[in-house]
């Protein structure tokens, strides 16, 4: 087959939602029977059609169409392994949400409106992974954001949407804008949108990078981290829960994921910078701990599930600030797959909660025991990392990353341990915890393998990196110990004190509220809302 055939294949898969997105103008109502065929071919399609392009480009590697345009902007499409990656994970989402779909909207009078919204949204999606140059980039970056905009508004009579999607609006305009600034910059300096063209211009500057990338690569850093809800534009996150289910597992398995991807896709820019590589470790960090706690405070499931999302978006755009971008996309389809799930499942959560008859263990709260744990933690990391061959001088990120990870096992042993049924207990906690760093390791190792012409290889980080991640090692490492540790001050008032900040989000929301105007939208109907009009 020839490049071209090959790639206009694969080019079919968004064609083919942005077919419903426009179909869906004619079908707009309850059951639209021609409407939903059209997508379930459509879905199965996708699928096929990522499983076919991971197969091409194992075969002939890298594949990119001509360009369509000036000066290598405009329609160009790049399929490489990290394109392939994403879009197949994105196709495999798409597929259960989509599925999903049908059943849940049944009945709605405006399920044909809702199809067609969700599809259009996956179609930018898909275009923004398959980009071949910054221009495309950055015009699908734009339209996935309207077209969430369009899905978070779907009932437009609630509140609360309204207030949490102009949140976003602007967060997201904010993010077009310093991506736009990006792109102008690249292509200032290289005279060229072409991805391939520009990654092979910044190898050749070596370590004497001109102002225009440094400033580039920090609009790029900052475009991501308004994109993925990082901290302190979370907020809005964690209110677009009234919106319907399947809008909330696309967009936490896969329309937040764009930051960490935009930031792996110019990786080659950002890690010849100074200053970018900073700014992800700085607020990536920040997020990660921020939504960890936050999470643990809640009580509503999606509430819950929305700062699990903000936590682990900050840890992927800190593993990016860290050079270990294998790991990064590992992480982020683990999560995907996983936040999937666990919203298309949320509905039911309450009702197998109550039917459980599982409890857990009395905990005896005994310090040695618990700090026995730790130290049986870091004793299965060696293991594995000495097994592994990681380099401590050369590997260093990973390294410190890979003991970060790991050390969120010693609260599992510590928890078997503590227990009074700690001996039937502590076997399948050791070999599951052995398990799990095994995995980590192997997997990490696969993805670096699977990536290896399309992210840098682990550099030795600079004196300031090297400094942050010993920061963030020992504050992650205080956070596993008020874990494990916690059975001696769930009592405490001071525990109970900031367990409710951290349950209002440390009150940002309210600032952000302030600073956008969000508690002013004008109400839908009369009569409601009267002092905000």
């Amino acid at each position: 087959m020839t490049k071209e055939l090959i790639i206009s294949t694969v080019f079919l898969s968004p064609l083919l939602f942005t077919l419903i997105a426009i179909l869906s103008w004619f079908m707009s109502g309850l059951r639209p029977k021609k409407l939903i065929w059209v997508s379930k071919i459509s879905i199965y399609a996708g699928v096929l059609m990522a499983i076919f392009s991971a197969v091409m480009v194992y075969q002939y590697g890298l594949l990119e169409s001509n360009s369509i345009g000036y000066n290598g902007l405009g329609l160009s499409i790049r399929l490489d392994a990290l394109s392939v990656l994403i879009f197949t994970m994105i196709n495999l989402i798409s597929f259960i949400v989509m599925r999903f779909s049908f059943n849940y909207m049944d009945g709605d009078n405006r399920q044909g409106v809702f199809i067609g919204r969700l599809a259009a949204t996956i179609a930018s999606v898909q275009l923004l992974v398959l980009s071949g140059n910054v221009g495309l980039l950055w015009i699908s970056w734009v339209l996935t954001s309207i077209s969430l905009h369009r899905l978070l508004i779907f009932y437009s009579e609630r509140r609360r949407s309204k207030l949490a999607a102009r949140k976003k609006f602007i967060a997201a305009r904010l993010s077009d804008l310093f991506l736009l600034a990006a792109v102008i910059l690249i292509f200032n300096q290289f005279g060229t949108g072409n991805l391939e063209e520009v990654i092979t211009g910044i190898k050749s500057f070596a370590n004497n990078v001109p102002f225009k990338i440094e400033l580039a690569a920090i609009c790029i850093v900052l475009a991501a981290i308004l994109k993925s809800a990082l901290f302190p534009t979370h907020a809005w996150l964690v209110e677009v829960m009234e919106t319907p289910t399947p809008v909330s597992a696309l967009l936490h398995a896969g329309l937040l994921n764009a930051g960490p991807f935009l930031v792996a896709r110019m990786s080659f820019i950002v890690v010849e910078t100074t200053y970018a590589p900073l700014l992800l470790i700085i607020f990536g960090g920040i997020t990660a701990i921020f939504g960890s706690i936050a999470y643990m405070t809640q009580s509503s499931v999606k509430t819950a599930l929305g700062y699990s999302s903000i936590s682990h978006m900050g840890f992927s755009l800190l593993l990016c600030g860290f050079g270990i971008y294998a790991a990064a996309m590992l992480h982020l389809v683990a999560h995907s797959f996983y936040k999937a799930h666990a919203f298309l499942s949320s509905g039911s959560f309450i009702d197998v909660k109550k039917a459980s008859k599982i409890s857990l263990p009395a905990r005896k709260a005994n310090p040695l025991v618990l700090l026995t744990s730790i130290g049986l933690a870091f004793t299965i990391f060696g293991i594995m990392a000495y097994a592994w061959g990681i380099n401590p001088i050369e590997e260093l990120s990973l390294l410190v990353i890979s003991c970060i990870i790991v050390m969120g096992l010693s609260l599992l042993i510590g928890t078997a341990l503590d227990s009074y049924e700690s001996r039937r207990l502590i076997p399948r906690v050791v070999l599951m915890a052995a398990l799990v760093a095994f995995a980590f390791f192997s997997l990490e190792t696969l993805m670096g393998a699977i990536l290896k012409s399309q992210i840098p290889v682990i550099m030795q980080p600079s004196t300031a990196v090297v400094i942050l991640l010993f920061f963030w090692l020992i504050v992650f490492a205080g956070l596993v110990l008020i874990q494990i540790f916690s059975p001696f001050m769930k009592n405490s008032t001071i525990w109970r004190k900031w367990a409710i900040h951290f349950r209002n989000g440390l009150y940002a929301n309210v600032l952000y509220d302030r600073l956008v105007g969000a508690l002013y939208v004008k109400a839908s109907k009369p009569g409601i809302m009267k002092g905000y009009e």
